[in-house]
């Protein structure tokens, strides 16, 4: 049996990964956390998801529970997570984080951390977004130069960072393919007299509105034809389901930092 502790227990993630565990064979939750002050502290986690009673207490500081555990799954916040992970890496315990928002210098002490445990890191872990990773990859190389890319996403209006970390990665994932410097040909706002757009920049565009839970649209376009690849999540249950997927997997994994391009087996290179 898997025993998983979840941090931010109380949240939207969270507790949809929690109530997901639940229904699911061969793994549980046997720790459960949150930020000091939040409601769900101190409350059986069962309870505040709606399940009933569970036994399991949400608690305030991983430190508490981290015994109790075999994989840590994080989808907090930037700092939060890594805190986190440097906690898990002196108990060696997997992480599986969807956390977004990552700096370059977080993700490099992040990379410090995995030497001593394997860590699952993934803008996105939604099957159907990392097909679409792969897929976007293909694209690119084959089109080249000859369509300019524009990427648009839209989540709800309580999603804190811009762009998502999804759009990001796939705008990474298309400069790679077309040997571009996402830093210099990324255009993330248009306004006013901005001139012709250049051939090789890539637009990255945000919306931000209601419950919109997440959908990223990738075009490529050139005269006379456009194509356009999108994903659309209906609710948040695709993205708990792959957390679990990559916690299931990553308690067998070698020390290192891995994405869902390792867990789904679409890595190629």
């Amino acid at each position: 049996m898997i025993k998983a502790i979840v941090m931010g227990a109380g949240g939207r993630m969270g507790g949809r990964i929690s109530s997901l565990i639940a229904a699911a064979e061969g793994i549980e939750v046997k720790g459960a956390v949150e930020k000091e002050g939040h409601p769900a502290v101190g409350k059986d986690l069962g309870e505040t998801i709606g399940l009933g009673k569970s036994g399991i207490i949400v608690v305030d500081d991983l430190q508490k529970v981290i015994d109790n555990g075999g994989v840590i799954i994080d989808f907090t916040h930037h700092e939060s997570s890594l805190q986190n992970m440097e906690l898990a890496a002196q108990k060696g315990k997997p992480m599986v984080i969807g956390t977004t928002g990552f700096t370059g210098e977080e993700l490099k002490q992040a990379e410090k951390f995995a030497e001593k445990i394997p860590i699952v890191l993934a803008p996105n872990m939604s099957v159907g977004v990392n097909v679409m990773f792969k897929v976007l990859e293909n694209v690119a190389s084959i089109l080249g130069n000859d369509y300019d890319v524009e990427i648009v996403e839209a989540h709800h209006n309580l999603k804190k960072d811009a762009p998502s970390g999804t759009a990001m990665k796939m705008a990474q994932i298309v400069a790679a393919a077309l040997d571009r410097n996402l830093d210099r040909e990324g255009v993330y706002t248009r306004k006013g007299m901005i001139g012709e757009r250049s051939q090789t920049e890539i637009g990255i565009q945000t919306i931000r509105g209601g419950d919109i839970v997440g959908e990223h649209n990738v075009m490529f376009v050139t005269n006379g034809e456009r194509l356009e690849f999108i994903h659309r999540a209906h609710n948040r249950d695709n993205f708990a389901s792959g957390a679990i997927r990559a916690a299931r997997w990553v308690i067998d994994q070698k020390k290192g930092l891995y994405d869902m391009q390792d867990v789904l087996g679409l890595r190629t290179a």
